[in-house]
């Protein structure tokens, strides 16, 4: 019986890390932290209302997924997005992320395929608003870009991808989600609309080629705003 309890006390607690886990990369992708951002672990416990070990775990894991570092102080920090950083990790998206969309316009199901066309039509109506609403953008792209890696039917690419956005959310969507100016500016939609469309008509190039535009559009403005550190 001690066994069995014992063994209960190490599920719960690893369900636990896989939550807080969960909620902080929700919050790296959608650059509610930023670049720079510090806090402890004792407080993150104390804002996710559980106690240090299962955030030491979670925050372990986003170490190593290079999503958040620990200084010599042992504070806890989003890492500074430089310049040559933000431009490899581009490099990298456009290959994986290239991938995956072109895999996504053969192997889409029909219910995939609907699922792309309401999100981007969604996003279209929130973009064209006169007051767009950034946060509910940055839900969107994301979710329209995470349901065309999904149709690739590929997990283990899907899982790299994800890495990524860990990664490069921080600064690519902060800047989207407080700054309607960059919405507007922003050619997503007409990026999406056709991304989509050639998932629909299964042409793996011009959707390859769509996504391609759609990284390339968005970090050319972050690229102008000098948000980048240098380096």
């Amino acid at each position: 019986m001690m066994e069995m309890s014992h063994k209960l006390k190490k599920v719960d607690r690893s369900k636990l890390s896989d939550r807080v886990y969960t909620e902080l990369s929700s919050l790296l992708i959608s650059g509610q932290l930023i670049p720079g951002d510090m806090f402890s672990l004792r407080g993150l416990a104390d804002t996710l209302g559980t106690s240090a070990m299962p955030v030491r775990e979670a925050v372990g894991r986003l170490v190593a997924d290079r999503a958040l570092e620990i200084l010599p102080n042992r504070a806890i920090r989003v890492p500074l997005m430089t310049v040559s950083r933000f431009l490899e990790l581009r490099t990298i998206r456009i290959e994986l992320e290239g991938l995956a969309t072109a895999r996504a316009a053969l192997n889409r199901s029909q219910r995939q395929l609907n699922r792309m066309q309401d999100i981007q039509i969604q996003f279209e109506v929130v973009r064209n608003c006169p007051q767009p609403n950034g946060k509910a953008a940055v839900r969107l792209n994301k979710n329209l870009h995470f349901c065309v890696y999904g149709a690739a039917n590929m997990p283990i690419l899907f899982d790299m991808i994800k890495a990524l956005w860990l990664q490069i959310g921080p600064v690519l969507n902060y800047d989207l989600a407080v700054n309607s100016e960059s919405l507007s500016n922003r050619q997503a939609h007409i990026h999406h609309k056709n991304m989509v469309q050639a998932i629909k008509m299964k042409q793996p190039e011009l959707a390859c080629a769509a996504l391609v535009a759609d990284l390339m559009s968005a970090s050319e403005l972050i690229m102008q705003k000098h948000v980048l550190s240098p380096g």
